[in-house]
């Protein structure tokens, strides 16, 4: 996986961790870590440490990032009650790309070229001492904390799925 590191999406990431005071360190994985699953399986850790960045429409067209635990999926009907919204949105590749400036399946939760209207951070991902999230590109990923990301992301912390 030569070259990783270098790529922008992921120099995005690293600049942010650093801005942040994140200290934990842009790992490149061998094997894709598309999916939380195999994140996990790759890492080593349980699922639910994975922080999957999930990007949903507003009705407003604008973006929602929505961090969750790889241990379940987005309730989009309780998100969008939450938000007192009529409903989320599914997102294209093109639209992910153009908003966060990162393709599907290495999309960060920070680094971002346009920040998301809104970002979500699950609750859950407190259950774990150390979480992973992706860093900008399918094989690299970073050790973080629900507290730095929730932080770092300026994100609100609620249940967003079972």
């Amino acid at each position: 996986m030569e070259g990783v590191l270098e790529k922008s999406a992921v120099r995005r990431v690293q600049q942010s961790l650093c801005d942040h005071g994140i200290t934990g360190q842009i790992k490149v994985l061998s094997d894709s870590a598309r999916s939380a699953a195999e994140a996990a399986a790759a890492l080593g850790i349980e699922v639910g440490q994975i922080a999957s960045s999930i990007i949903f429409k507003l009705p407003d067209q604008s973006p929602l990032l929505v961090i969750t635990s790889g241990r379940h999926r987005v309730d989009t009907d309780l998100v969008a009650k939450a938000l007192n919204v009529d409903k989320l949105d599914r997102v294209d590749a093109d639209y992910v790309k153009n908003n966060s400036g990162f393709s599907i399946g290495g999309v960060a939760p920070v680094g971002w070229i346009n920040q998301p209207a809104i970002t979500l951070i699950d609750e859950s991902l407190n259950d774990y001492e150390v979480v992973w999230a992706a860093a900008g590109h399918p094989h690299a990923v970073f050790p973080t904390t629900y507290n730095e990301l929730l932080t770092s992301a300026s994100a609100r912390s609620m249940k967003v799925g079972e």
